[in-house]
């Protein structure tokens, strides 16, 4: 839950779900559904699915157990490289330096001040033994963290408390800001076409969209294009974002009885299976031609 979410957000769906599922065993043998529902909200959906992924392959080859090494916990569905380290140095306590922003940003400034041309990952990598806290893997990984992110952070680093500062080339250059380009997200157009049963609050869904990001959700028919389709009678336009892509949508209708065969009939109030918070958006503004 905590790839790509804040904590904050990540504590109440954390405690909803545990509550729900209470042990590796009762999540391994859950459906895919279940475990969609309980994550719905938090978005990047494909991490609930590796979730799920992996609890079948540790109860099945790994007696329930995180295996303890490395190589064998990056071959975890979803497990990159910095989740494998985190892994091992939280669970295991083994010496290990898992980089995200808060650590990079930590060695950065230590060791290249307001330098930002540096392959920080590269410089860690090469050096990793000899930043090492022998003894003490957890403590140390979860200390390089909270460090970063509370008095090493990004816009306001507290340096007058920082007990680091006299080793610190950042501080000897008198805490200069570091100035990095902003990559600029392009906007893409979709038109969004809408399903909808005339006679009851439903509209029609597939999992058939092969626009990658949204692949095997339950949405409406979705096309990346920017001409309007003059067989639809359009709706509104508004815009949204999906895993970093920017969507610029056109919402389109029509009242029907026949649906292609990829599709099923969902209602717009009482949906029962998982619908991503996407879909319900779209559910929003048709549910609007109903009143």
């Amino acid at each position: 839950m905590l790839q790509q979410t804040q904590v904050k957000t990540v504590i109440p769906y954390f405690n909803k779900f545990t509550k729900k599922i209470k042990n590796l065993n009762k999540l391994s043998t859950s459906k895919e559904r279940t475990i969609l529902k309980l994550w719905e909200g938090l978005g990047y959906y494909r991490r609930a699915k590796n979730l799920l992924l992996t609890s079948k392959i540790l109860i099945k080859k790994y007696k329930g157990k995180l295996p303890s090494k490395i190589e064998e916990i990056r071959q975890l569905p979803g497990v990159g490289e910095y989740t494998s380290k985190i892994l091992l140095a939280l669970i295991y306590n083994k010496e290990a330096i898992a980089i995200d922003g808060n650590v990079k940003r930590v060695f950065s400034r230590l060791y290249f001040g307001n330098r930002n041309n540096i392959n920080i990952n590269k410089f860690i990598e090469k050096n990793e033994s000899k930043f090492f806290i022998k003894k003490r893997g957890s403590d140390y990984a979860e200390a390089l963290m909270e460090f970063g992110a509370i008095i090493c952070n990004s816009k306001n680093p507290k340096c007058s408390i920082c007990n680091l500062k006299k080793f610190c080339k950042f501080y000897k250059e008198g805490e200069k800001k570091i100035v990095t380009r902003k990559k600029i997200q392009k906007e893409t157009k979709y038109n969004i076409y809408c399903y909808l049963d005339k006679k009851s609050e439903r509209i029609a869904l597939t999992k058939k969209n092969k626009l990658g990001f949204l692949d095997n959700f339950y949405l409406p028919y979705i096309k990346e294009s920017a001409t309007k389709n003059k067989k639809w009678k359009y709706l509104c336009n508004f815009k949204n974002t999906i895993s970093n892509t920017k969507m610029n949508i056109s919402l389109y209708y029509k009242f029907s009885s026949k649906i292609p065969n990829d599709f099923g009939w969902y209602s717009i109030k009482n949906n029962k299976e998982f619908i991503p918070s996407f879909t319900k958006k779209i559910f929003k503004r048709v549910a609007a031609l109903y009143q």
